[in-house]
């Protein structure tokens, strides 16, 4: 019986939102004390010639406007009942009378920020019915706020909720000016000021939170909550676009696909359930936090798709997962009792969370993305749409914290359907493990398989929802497809085919003898970088010599990406042993993960995986690497039973290990010899035919490879 070692203890620390600055002393087990490299963000400078955004093309586009326009004039619905419920939010009216004020405070006993956003969700109103309507005594008022706001703003104060200001707000104002950027009546200082205090005011504060995090950038990234970067994402796109600075827009489109904060689109959704269900990262929270993320990540993607940019279709639609899971979350059954949602423990610095927490909020965030993904795109997703249709009219957002009026504002007639799309397929446990996006007029869907890419194809399955299936074919090479069962198309075969080796097949091969090339016939061939050099191996063979301070070996890229089960086998001859030295380390910053480490402070080997903090990781350990000889190490993955191996025979198991190659995704730092973290040591010794398997070997074929 293999020993089943506990997982490291969840980090503790208040529940709270702003960051508690003990800058305590992380697990030397896991991590070096170093700090990580900066996020990457785009350095804000002049614009280039010719770069200048479209306009209007934040939230709200002429196209956009002029459909609006179209369809009250036909008096259809929904648009009727969207454009009463901003006749009736109470900030469209002519009535009132802007009260700027020199500085926001938010966070302190002296808050005053409602009295902003007031007057900021009337300029954008008001905005909006001048558009709409043609009335320039709506245009006129609007200028009034704008104006009134730019002439007299000067500072945002307050404790860390100063960051939720300047994010929440800033994109609010920068799409109200945006819409009154067309009107003849404004004049060039008048709209140079504003921009001036977007630029002045509310943009240093959005870009010091997503390169520093208030001072937790190094030690705790992942303290603050996605609804806290993705307001500033939101502030510096918008921004961007309202000042002409491709600059901004670049720096907070980067992020969303590349940064390490919780706000980036590889973190906001957390992890992956089959059928594409996407855990958002506030789930455990609670739901007002929730749907707020989901309202600003649906704002940043709808102002970026305005300006070109495809971050919707980011990861296979990983925002449209993330929806899907919120909506379904705070829906009730027809009995009226919440829906049970599939649930992974997630650990931060505050606390661990082992379920959903709340359900039933109502927070109008939902119509943008139902339109994008359904009438858009033509894919299904029904949890989204049965929270639209439980919400209509869309009303506006008193709260401030986005504008809502989706009804009137998104709502769009579909496109024709998509056929199903997006398909996932691993080895999990052992099984084929499917996934797709649906349909928008399906009502069921057919999985099927053929033993050729060509078929025949045999239907193995009706599903309905969730999409997702779980095959155990019998051994051999499979090839799956979807069809969607549609209400008008009858059956739509889906866009792709998947191809699946059970139970696994050799994924990469590299001796190492001579050059890093894959001889496993994939083509996934690696590099040498720095102080790396081939030299004599063992039993007659080559093998590649690490000189410890800068000599590593790249993969490529997303090696690993489409795996679930797996296994990693090579040689390896450590010279000296050395604290935090990495076998390997596949990830794409120190926030996200899987690594082989060869001794840690505790005189381990150490494999662990990781998608929230290092601190707070799933492992499995045995004694340290052995130095001075020739070892063979193998880490096998089937389900979430991870087991490592030393000289052919396992050391040690663990049940828990749920974060996959697949949840890590498209790796860009996937290293032989060189940790993630810049001051942890370069491996110093020889390594030998590096084996990589989907599926995870058995004890006796780990056994053959070491010997």
């Amino acid at each position: 019986m293999l020993p089943m070692l506990p997982l490291l203890p969840g980090c503790g620390g208040a529940n709270n939102s702003d960051f508690i600055d003990t800058r305590d002393e992380i697990d030397d087990a896991l991590v070096d004390t170093g700090g990580p490299a900066s996020p990457e963000v785009a350095t804000p400078g002049a614009a280039p010639a010719g770069s200048q955004a479209k306009h209007p093309g934040l939230l709200h586009t002429e196209t956009d406007l002029k459909r609006i326009r179209e369809k009250l004039a036909a008096k259809e619905q929904p648009w009727v009942d969207g454009w009463d419920a901003l006749l009736g939010s109470g900030r469209s009216h002519l009535g009132a009378s802007p009260r700027p004020l020199e500085t926001v405070f938010r966070g302190t006993d002296g808050d005053n920020f409602g009295q902003m956003y007031t007057d900021m969700q009337r300029a954008h109103q008001l905005a909006l019915r001048w558009k709409i309507s043609g009335d320039e005594d709506y245009a006129k008022k609007a200028l009034v706020f704008l104006n009134a706001w730019s002439s007299k703003l000067t500072k945002l104060g307050g404790d860390s909720n100063v960051f939720l200001a300047s994010g929440l707000y800033g994109y609010q104002w920068a799409n109200a000016a945006e819409l009154m950027r067309t009107y003849p009546g404004w004049a060039k200082e008048d709209l140079a000021r504003f921009q001036a205090m977007l630029l002045k005011v509310f943009y240093p504060l959005c870009h010091a939170f997503l390169i520093d995090h208030n001072g937790s950038e190094t030690r705790k990234v992942m303290h603050y909550w996605a609804n806290w970067d993705l307001c500033n994402l939101c502030s510096v796109y918008a921004i961007g676009v309202f000042c002409d600075r491709p600059d901004l827009t670049a720096e907070a489109s980067n992020y969303y696909k590349s940064g390490r904060g919780n706000g980036a689109g590889a973190f906001n959704v957390y992890f992956m359930h089959p059928g594409h269900l996407g855990q958002w990262q506030e789930s455990h929270r609670d739901q007002g936090h929730s749907t707020l993320g989901i309202a600003l990540a649906g704002a940043l993607c709808e102002m970026a798709w305005n300006q070109g940019e495809d971050l919707y279709g980011y990861w296979n639609n990983r925002l449209l997962a993330g929806t899907e899971y919120v909506a379904k979350t705070n829906l009730s059954d027809p009995n009226g009792n919440p829906y049970k949602l599939p649930f992974t423990q997630y650990t931060n610095d505050q606390f661990t969370g082992n379920a959903v927490s709340g359900t039933g909020h109502r927070r109008p965030c939902f119509e943008l993305i139902y339109n994008h993904y359904v009438n858009r795109k033509g894919l299904s997703a029904p949890w989204t749409k049965a929270m639209v249709a439980n919400m209509r009219a869309e009303r506006y957002d008193g709260t401030g914290d986005s504008p809502g009026l989706g009804t009137l504002l998104y709502a769009r007639d579909p496109s024709p359907a998509a056929k199903p799309s997006g398909l996932s397929a691993f080895l999990s446990g052992g099984k084929v493990l499917l996934s797709w996006w649906g349909s928008a007029d399906g009502t069921h869907y057919l999985v099927q398989r053929a033993s050729a890419p060509n078929g025949p194809f045999t239907t193995l399955a009706q599903v309905i929802d969730p999409r997702t299936y779980a095959d155990a074919p019998a051994q051999g090479t499979w090839y799956y497809r979807i069809i969607a069962v549609t209400t008008n198309l009858g059956e739509r075969i889906g866009a792709e085919i998947v191809r699946v080796a059970v139970p696994g097949e050799l994924w990469l091969h590299m001796p190492l003898n001579g050059n890093a090339n894959d001889v496993s016939g994939h083509g996934r061939h690696g590099k040498l970088v720095g102080g790396a050099s081939f030299v004599e191996g063992r039993a007659g063979g080559g093998s590649v010599q690490l000189d410890g301070s800068s000599g590593h070996v790249v993969l490529e890229d997303g090696t690993l990406s489409a795996l679930g089960d797996f296994t990693i086998a090579l040689w390896v001859y450590w010279d000296a042993a050395t604290t935090y030295s990495r076998v390997f380390d596949f990830g794409s910053n120190n926030v996200a993960f899987m690594a082989l480490g060869a001794r840690d402070s505790h005189d381990k080997m150490l494999f662990m995986t990781t998608r929230v903090e290092s601190w707070c990781m799933q492992s499995v350990s045995g004694n340290a690497l052995p130095a001075g000889r020739w070892v063979h190490v193998a880490v096998t993955l089937s389900g979430t039973v991870g087991t490592l191996y030393v000289d052919g025979s396992p050391v040690a198991s663990q049940n828990d290990i749920w974060i996959t190659p697949y949840q890590l995704g498209h790796t860009t730092r996937t290293w032989l010899g060189r940790s993630q973290y810049p001051r942890d040591p370069f491996f110093k010794g020889r390594m030998q035919d590096l084996r990589v398997y989907s599926g995870a070997l058995d004890a006796p074929r780990i056994a053959e490879l070491a010997r």
